[in-house]
């Protein structure tokens, strides 16, 4: 019972740290964790169908980072892995777009 009160007050004593309500963080999480699953077998089929796995990579990135992005705008004293995680997530985002585009701009002088 004591470890249970002492993961309660640790959960309660993120609020004090950061500046953002550990309940509403809390249900950001754990809410995204179904998506999360579907995303990552999503990844999957589109990887065996050998088809893009753009899209379901970017789901996937947006449900692990959700509650993340909550603390960030919400919250104070954010440390600089959770920044740097956001940022990966965008370039990877940008790069593949970027080569999504290069390369149906690339099938398209091919067929005329």
């Amino acid at each position: 019972m004591e470890f249970i009160d002492s993961i309660y007050q640790w959960f309660l004593g993120l609020s004090d740290q950061y500046g953002v309500n550990p309940f509403i963080f809390g249900a950001i999480y754990v809410g995204a964790i179904p998506f999360f699953t579907i995303s990552v077998a999503w990844i999957v089929r589109n990887y065996k169908k050998n088809v893009s796995i753009t899209l379901p990579v970017l789901s996937a990135s947006g449900c692990f980072v959700s509650a993340y992005i909550y603390l960030m705008i919400a919250g104070e004293n954010v440390p600089w892995w959770v920044y740097a995680v956001v940022i990966g997530m965008l370039a990877y985002g940008g790069w593949s777009t970027y080569n999504k585009v290069r390369k149906q701009v690339k099938e398209e002088i091919n067929e005329v």
